[in-house]
């Protein structure tokens, strides 16, 4: 699988081991007028242990970064070994935007590949808190043998994942909660290392004092929270200017129009930060709709970005939060029913994609938004089953 000989170099989020935090801020962290206060997400200790997670080598098959760990810490699962066949139940934020649609063709693909699974029930929450809690309640009577949640948000389905895990094993992955109940959390480095990556570039591809813009999706969700606390520490520490910090909604026309008044405002932009990246060809249709050229900006792995950045030569990087972490969830939750140990925390890696490998990563046969970190080339279906031809 060529798609991965290049990798491990960046990185994504989370804070302590196997959850988040709501704890404050360890150290202090210096803070820019522009750039505002630091995340209550932030804890420096969970900062530190990413950015060392960045050049680690993982434990796993080289050709299945599913299935591989970094730096893992092993967790008994011997007390719930059962005899299948299994019902896996799924609690999901939703399928709101492309990454989470391609993740769950991935996470239903994966679950085809096991005959010992009879039952997979999926709950979709519809990104909404309140809907999520009363899924999870729900899908507890009906018989789960293990449950796995992608929480829509971090404090507000703490509880109902503590209530969970009284009654079930629990799998928590790509966003965290506040405890540490689950068997475990399942993510990619984490949001510190993506944040840090598209930061610590636009500082190396920046003019001293240019103009920054940082785009940020909505609040609240540990995965960007981190993502946007380890920009703020690489931005505060440079001598770059950011001049705004803006939610988008992760909404292309409203991402437009923010980037759009940001360029009439200051006259131009020399740089643009993402805390994800599917509205990244729409925050550079902005430059190209005023007449100015792109400049250095951060995106993700996404086919529409990946094409613009190699057909208009782009100074650009993506960091990414693979949507393969959506297969391993499942084979956890299977590790776990036969009492095999897994990771707690289970730290997948996190490619980044550059100048030097985005060619490998172009995939021409298929959809404008699908993530090119799918680690779905050779499961059924594909590449129909994802929309490719």
């Amino acid at each position: 699988m060529r798609l991965f000989s290049v990798l491990v170099v960046t990185g994504m989020l989370l804070a302590a081991a196997g959850c988040a935090s709501d704890a404050p801020t360890e150290t202090p962290v210096s803070k820019s007028p522009a750039t505002g206060e630091q995340s209550k997400f932030f804890v420096q200790a969970d900062y530190d242990r990413e950015m060392a997670l960045r050049t680690a080598t993982p434990q796993g098959p080289s050709d299945k970064p599913w299935e591989q760990a970094l730096d893992p810490q092993w967790a008994d699962t011997a007390k719930y070994k059962k005899a299948g066949p299994y019902h896996l139940c799924f609690s999901n934020a939703g399928v709101g935007n492309p990454w989470r649609q391609v993740g769950i063709k991935n996470m239903q693909a994966e679950v085809s590949l096991h005959a010992e699974i009879k039952t997979f029930s999926v709950a979709d929450a519809e990104s909404k808190d309140d809907k999520q809690i009363s899924d999870i309640n729900d899908l507890l009577g009906k018989g789960c043998d293990a449950l796995i949640v992608s929480p829509n948000t971090t404090a507000t389905l703490t509880p109902a994942v503590e209530l969970a895990c009284a009654k079930v094993p629990v799998i928590v992955f790509d966003r965290g909660v506040n405890t540490k109940c689950p068997v475990t959390f399942i993510n990619p480095i984490g949001g510190y290392a993506f944040g840090a990556t598209g930061a610590e570039f636009l500082t190396q591809n920046v003019k001293e004092r240019g103009k920054v813009l940082a785009l940020r999706i909505l609040p609240g969700v540990d995965v960007l929270e981190t993502r946007w606390s380890a920009a703020k520490v690489a931005f505060d520490k440079s001598k770059l200017d950011v001049v705004g910090v803006e939610f988008t909604d992760g909404d292309p026309a409203k991402t437009k129009s923010i980037v759009t008044n940001y360029i009439q405002r200051f006259g131009n932009l020399d740089g643009v930060w993402m805390d994800a990246g599917a509205t990244a060809v729409a925050a550079a249709e902005a430059f190209e709709d005023a007449g100015k050229p792109i400049p250095p900006m951060v995106g993700e792995d996404q086919q529409d970005f990946l094409k613009m950045w190699q057909d208009k030569k782009l100074n650009a990087i993506a960091p990414t939060y693979p949507t393969f972490q959506w297969r391993t969830p499942i084979i956890a939750a299977l590790r776990i029913l036969n009492g095999e140990k897994v990771a707690n925390p289970w730290k997948l890696p996190q490619p980044t994609i550059t100048s030097a490998n985005l060619g490998q990563f172009v995939q021409p046969n298929m959809p404008p938004l699908h993530y090119a970190m799918c680690g779905c080339t050779s499961l059924p279906g594909y590449p129909q089953t994802w929309g490719g031809k």
